[in-house]
């Protein structure tokens, strides 16, 4: 029984290890790739992750990132998703990528941080709407890093 306990740990334990991992890629805006490009881009990672000065900068690039939105979060900035009718054009996806957005292919809408009344006034000047994000807290979607 205790042999059975300890696997289910372990099992649990890699489950949120991998879930972390994704939600990483997808901070990173890399969830977008095809899944044959993703890969070949961290294979590609894989001979730095061995140089402890490559993997310092690294680490230091994705704390001024976490710094970054913690930050923004502290200027009054919200989790935002913004949902429109219709496929947007070029100008339109330029625009909202310029403001911090970034396109959720699972979910079909746009998500970042941004404050809620200029967020709705970019939504509303493309045809859409802006939604704020229910119980964020202090947490922030997960694709929003990588504005």
């Amino acid at each position: 029984m205790q042999e059975a306990k300890l696997k289910a740990d372990e099992r649990k334990a890699r489950t949120r290890q991998l879930i972390q991992a994704g939600g990483l890629v997808d901070k990173a805006g890399l969830l977008e790739l095809e899944p044959n490009a993703l890969y070949g881009a961290l294979l590609s990672l894989q001979d730095g992750a061995v140089d402890k000065q490559q993997v310092s900068q690294w680490a230091t690039l994705g704390g001024r990132a976490f710094a970054r939105e913690a930050r923004l979060v502290e200027e009054g900035k919200e989790a935002i998703v913004l949902a429109f009718p219709a496929p947007l054009d070029r100008d339109a996806t330029t625009a909202l990528r310029g403001a911090g957005f970034r396109y959720n292919k699972l979910l079909k809408h746009w998500e970042g941080l941004a404050r809620f009344d200029e967020a709705s006034a970019l939504a509303a000047a493309h045809g859409g709407a802006a939604h704020r994000v229910a119980n964020a807290g202090s947490r922030v979607p997960l694709s929003s890093a990588a504005q």
